[in-house]
């Protein structure tokens, strides 16, 4: 029993020693790898809270964004709101797939690596039309319900 507590109180030891070492040997690194860890953390947040993956985000960010996109693109023409608050709504999800892809690389790589823009974009674009092309087919179904507003009535 008592060479178990002593081999534990070695490896707490040898870990605390390695722990300052890396401290100690790389502290401009190591301070750098832990603010990339929280960018990459808060992005993966922000991306969440603006991707189709987040249920209950559509009604406090989402939408607010698609209106207001549809709102500034109606001064060039009136008929332009609901069209543009739908890209609006469908380009918040392509942000928010985008953030957390980004947010993830940062968190999870250990190597810096040059980001491919134009497949995460692709990536990003796919997605988001799968779900829009869901939501859609769930409404023509009458699965979900929708507002008056859009009613042909």
């Amino acid at each position: 029993m008592e060479s178990v507590q002593n081999v534990s109180q070695e490896l707490n030891v040898t870990e605390d020693t390695e722990l300052e070492k890396v401290q100690e040997s790389n502290p401009k690194e190591f301070k750098k790898d832990i603010f990339k860890k929280l960018r990459g953390g808060f992005l993966i947040v922000l991306g969440y809270l603006l991707s189709p993956l987040c249920w209950w985000n559509d009604l406090l960010f989402n939408l607010p964004i698609a209106y207001g996109f549809g709102y500034v693109c109606s001064f060039f023409s009136p008929k332009l709101l609901l069209p543009a608050s739908i890209l609006g709504y469908w380009l918040s999800n392509i942000v928010g797939i985008l953030l957390m892809q980004f947010g993830s690389k940062e968190m999870f790589q250990k190597e810096p690596q040059e980001h491919n823009l134009k497949k995460e974009l692709f990536t990003g674009l796919i997605s988001s039309t799968v779900y829009t092309l869901l939501i859609v087919l769930l409404i023509h179904l009458k699965i979900l319900d929708v507002p008056i507003l859009f009613s042909n009535s």
